[in-house]
């Protein structure tokens, strides 16, 4: 998914969005480590929370009103993890916890609530996957907000 690429960047500039200031975008300028004696305090950096598996807690099957639907449920680690690895090692906990789950269609649709409903909606109670969804191009899959060839699911009727 070629499109999601950017989207660290363009989180950042949403994040800054309203400031008074403008939030200084820095780039390093050198890979090499600074010598430092013993007697110079250390350089405070900053930290990445570490997130760690699982990032999904169950996953089950329900009906709703466009057929069978996976109700796939993240942790809370699963809800707020940036890690690169991360959406794939998720997609194997699913996958693992319903092995009927892993089809193309699925897939996109995990990759996209993975990708774009944690930020639009990180308190989402489950990410709701159909088999019956078509594949289609990730375009047309955000423009779908993950539920191409339809509304998102309801409750059976």
């Amino acid at each position: 998914m070629a499109a999601f690429v950017a989207l660290p960047a363009a989180v950042a500039m949403l994040t800054a969005c309203g400031s008074a200031d403008p939030m200084p975008v820095s780039t390093p300028t050198s890979t090499m480590t600074p010598t430092v004696s013993s007697s110079e305090p250390l350089e405070s950096t900053p930290t990445v929370p570490v997130y760690p598996p699982p990032f999904i807690d169950h996953v089950r099957w329900t009906t709703t009103d466009v057929g069978a639907s996976l109700q796939v449920y993240p942790t809370p680690s699963g809800r707020r993890t940036s890690a690169d690895t991360a959406m794939a090692a998720a997609w194997r906990e699913v996958v693992a916890d319903e092995p009927s789950a892993n089809t193309a269609s699925m897939k996109a649709q995990f990759d996209c609530h993975w990708t774009f409903a944690r930020l639009v909606d990180p308190d989402k109670t489950s990410w709701n996957l159909e088999p019956s969804r078509p594949v289609v191009t990730d375009d047309e899959m955000v423009s779908a907000r993950c539920n191409p060839g339809g509304a998102e699911e309801g409750p059976a009727s």
